[in-house]
């Protein structure tokens, strides 16, 4: 299994939606990607590494897929759509980091 991880940095000129991230973008995404999609979810930035430290990222969505291959496959015909609504809810250049599941 692999998950594809895109994470948003957190700066002092950054916006981003949360609320349009989780009710709109991701039934979008999903929707878009199908069965090959296996599991979703979406973390919100509370602190760094002490309370008072802002976080990292504003937020992190999580994608998961039984294979790269499924991923590839069902996320390639649809990249342009999901990338055109990023401005609907961030300013914020996304980082992905796809990984292999091992637990």
């Amino acid at each position: 299994m692999i998950k594809v991880s895109v994470m948003y940095p957190n700066s002092d000129k950054a916006f981003f939606d949360i609320n349009y991230y989780v009710n709109t973008h991701f039934p979008l995404v999903s929707g878009l990607l199908g069965d090959a999609l296996i599991g979703v979810s979406v973390d919100s930035g509370l602190s760094g590494g002490t309370i008072n430290e802002k976080p990292a990222f504003i937020a992190i969505g999580h994608l998961m897929f039984d294979s790269l291959k499924a991923f590839e496959d069902s996320f390639s015909p649809h990249a342009e759509e999901i990338l055109a609504d990023l401005p609907n809810f961030t300013n914020v250049q996304p980082q992905v980091q796809i990984n292999k599941v091992e637990i």
